[in-house]
């Protein structure tokens, strides 16, 4: 195993934690995990041996469908040596055929950690509180953790640094905006969240941000103009219409219409913009196609670094 795997591993002591939001980590344990990515990502490229959960398993749920989770999670799990398990939402029977308490402490006795990608926050808690194995949060409808923190990886990378970037989310104020204001606030990042009115972030996750991010020199702002994107470094967006708000959907994209990213938008940013987008997208509602694929772009170093990001949370919390 390389050595820089080896030590990041040893100054982190997370085992058999769960995770849910990025809130419940303190900033030197966030920052510890993105040094393992980055150490992870290094020793992946130059194929570099690194199964640190060699004879491990780990179940993946998926209550919603997913690409990049479903690749970037089963890929690394077995890179890290451990035995991946595909279940999903026909394949259990969470909340229907049995109770979530069951569920995990059965799983807890035959997998070492679960990741789950649903709907409800409570789920993901509920697994996490009745079993005795650390639970991984792939996605609900108020947290993404894990896109957070690859979303900080490449922030870094690409800007060189976290504290005192500046990051402008634009669009609908949803869970990829909650776990954006979470490592912002934790990184020193300062995180502007620019939506209309009626589709801001939930002001009691903004507020808790904005708490933690006073012990880092870190900002977390709301707006609704999208002049904030001037002299960003990064502008980030997402979909308009997340899964199971498929009804909404020609509501959502004519509130949204004004908070586009596109080229007129990134020319208002400056030169000096990066943009972000977590995928999939969709071309004419929240980004064009001509700047998700222009050089302002660094949308598919953000993909492949959910790999090395969640890795790195695997290594740290399972034992």
């Amino acid at each position: 195993m390389p050595e820089t795997v080896k030590r990041h591993l040893s100054e982190l002591d997370l085992t058999g934690r769960s995770f849910l939001t990025i809130h419940d980590y303190s900033p030197a344990e966030v920052v510890s995990l993105l040094d393992l990515a980055v150490a992870l990502k290094d020793a992946q490229r130059r194929r570099a041996p690194h199964a640190v959960l060699e004879g491990r398993a780990v179940a993946m749920i998926f209550m919603k469908t997913s690409t990049r989770t479903r690749m970037s999670f089963e890929v690394g799990i077995e890179q890290l040596g451990a035995q991946p398990m595909f279940l999903n939402a026909n394949d259990i029977q969470l909340r229907v055929g049995e109770t979530i308490k069951d569920t995990a402490n059965v799983m807890s006795r035959y997998v070492d950690a679960i990741m789950i990608r649903t709907f409800a926050q409570a789920d993901v808690e509920d697994l996490a509180r009745y079993g005795q194995i650390p639970v991984i949060n792939g996605l609900t409808d108020t947290h993404h953790p894990c896109q957070g923190m690859a979303d900080a990886m490449t922030i870094r990378e690409h800007v060189g640094k976290l504290d005192g970037a500046r990051l402008v989310y634009i669009g609908d104020g949803n869970n990829v905006a909650h776990s954006l204001a979470e490592v912002g606030a934790k990184t020193g990042m300062h995180v502007v969240i620019c939506t209309p009115e009626d589709y801001k972030p939930d002001a009691a996750i903004v507020a808790r941000a904005q708490e933690d991010a006073q012990a880092t020199g870190g900002t977390v702002e709301l707006t609704s103009d999208v002049a904030a994107v001037e002299g960003a470094d990064v502008i980030y967006t997402d979909t308009f219409t997340s899964m199971g708000q498929e009804a909404e959907h020609d509501v959502r994209v004519a509130a949204l219409a004004a908070y586009q990213v596109n080229m007129d938008l990134v020319r208002r940013a400056g030169s000096q913009v990066k943009v972000m987008h977590c995928l999939p997208a969709h071309w004419g509602e929240e980004i064009t196609e001509e700047v998700l694929y222009s050089p302002h772009s660094v949308v598919f170093d953000q993909a492949e670094n959910r790999l090395h990001a969640q890795k790195a949370i695997m290594a740290a919390v399972i034992a």
